[in-house]
């Protein structure tokens, strides 16, 4: 009776030492009798003791790998250090396993491979310049190469391009030239901008003061106007005032007289008294001796 107990459990444990839950996301490779048997999806699984064998555990979540910088030599005969990094996932456990021996290994000179061959077709600015198309070309060529080995290379990326320190030092200098051009450039427009305006500025304070004098005379030609105006209704008005009052021919004389004398005013050399008031002048002239000698 404790034998067969003995035995229950022993055969218990094998059996329980041998039900293999497989996570999210893994894949088991199972081998029987050192030959490939099946491969174990996400669940619960039971192995065949001494006869089944878990050959290997394979991750199927996308990777990332950064390798080492790799020289490189382009068209134009410059070498530059380029590391690389390498998104890649398992697509096929089977072939992952049994495709290739140590598959980074692989991957690494197969990228540093495929990279050289790029870099070598180009120049140094053309390579600068174009890492989208370097990416592009190198995931087709690796993507392809590892489709055998049950790897999807899903993106490469060019890292760091280090080229050589005279080429960085040149390269410096130049994007300070640079730089200092386009500070030029923004300077002298800026100065062109600062000169434009202020000639508008100029037109227009000087079309203003034209426009000012302008109706300043205007407005005095207006005024003048106005006041000749004013004055000769003024002597109209006076005229058909004494026209209404019927004024006698002395009356007239007397102002005609006071006319020439202002029209004298010690300033004409000659006058000449038209006849019809001389004796009204002379009349005048003897009232004023009069009053002097009675005085």
């Amino acid at each position: 009776m404790i034998i067969i107990f003995g035995i229950f459990i022993i055969v218990l444990v094998l059996i329980i030492s041998n039900i293999k839950i497989v996570p999210q996301a893994h894949s088991f490779i199972i081998e029987r009798l050192g030959g490939y048997y099946t491969t174990w999806g996400v669940g619960v699984h039971v192995k065949v003791p001494f006869i089944d064998k878990i050959s290997k555990k394979v991750n199927l979540k996308e990777h990332v790998v950064d390798f080492a910088p790799q020289p490189v030599i382009t068209k134009d005969n410059v070498t530059m250090q380029i590391d690389t990094v390498i998104y890649y996932q398992i697509t096929d456990p089977k072939l992952y396993t049994y495709g290739v021996e140590r598959p980074m290994l692989a991957i690494e000179n197969l990228t540093a491979t495929t990279l050289r061959n790029i870099i070598g077709e180009m120049e140094l600015d053309e390579s600068l310049t174009s890492r989208d198309v370097i990416n592009t070309k190198m995931r087709a060529v690796l993507d392809e190469a590892t489709d055998p080995w049950g790897i999807k290379i899903n993106r490469v990326e060019l890292k760091n391009i280090i080229p050589p320190k005279e080429i960085q030092s040149a390269m410096e200098k130049q994007m300070k030239a640079e730089r200092e051009r386009r500070e030029s450039i923004l300077k002298a427009e800026g100065e062109k901008k600062s000169a434009i305006l202020i000639a508008e500025g100029e037109k227009e304070s000087a079309i203003l003061r034209a426009e000012a004098k302008k109706q300043a005379a205007i407005k005095e030609a207006e005024g003048q106007a106005e006041a000749i105006v004013t004055v000769q209704q003024a002597i109209a008005e006076g005229i058909n005032k004494i026209n209404e009052a019927n004024p006698q021919d002395g009356y007239l004389t007397i102002k005609a007289l006071e006319a020439f004398t202002k029209a004298a005013d010690g300033k004409a050399t000659k006058i000449i008294i038209p006849s019809n008031i001389q004796g009204i002048a002379g009349l005048a002239a003897s009232l004023k001796e009069i009053v002097d000698e009675n005085n």
